[in-house]
């Protein structure tokens, strides 16, 4: 492997173990943190870095950190804990390369789709008269027209 091909590979380790955390540390927040929890147990456990119990004792302490300091408006506990689970999860991948495939998958169970795109009617109306015309900027989709 080149050392092109290197730095590609770890770029991609580095940007799944980022999304990996993100979308960690933003379910700890929500209603569904139990089976979230218990998904990223699972993804530890199976590479056997540490036992169950303490990957989700980990998980639990994080919460628990979150969680009060979002009360107190500590806002910089995100990126902290952002930063340790990234941290964790590219050592895991580098350990474990072929973990990648199942970390993608979560990562796509764990992201929410974005919001289907909205669209609305737009009528403009010229008064006055126009010296050198009228230019209108946007997307148009036409329906029936692929």
């Amino acid at each position: 492997m080149s050392t092109a091909e290197g730095g590609t590979v770890e770029a991609e380790l580095v940007a799944l173990a980022t999304a990996g955390a993100t979308a960690l540390v933003e379910q700890m927040a929500t209603d569904g943190w139990m089976r979230v929890r218990d998904r990223v147990v699972g993804f530890f456990a199976g590479r056997g870095t540490a036992s169950p119990e303490s990957i989700e004792a980990e998980l639990e302490t994080a919460r628990a950190e979150l969680t009060a300091a979002r009360q107190e408006g500590d806002e910089q506990i995100d990126d902290d804990l952002r930063a340790e689970w990234r941290n964790r999860l590219r050592r895991t991948l580098r350990a474990d390369p072929e973990s990648a495939a199942e970390l993608r998958a979560l990562v796509d169970e764990l992201t929410p789709a974005p919001a289907a795109q909205q669209f609305r009617d737009v009528y403009n109306t010229i008064s006055g008269g126009t010296h050198y015309g009228t230019i209108q900027v946007g997307v148009q989709h036409i329906s029936g027209q692929g």
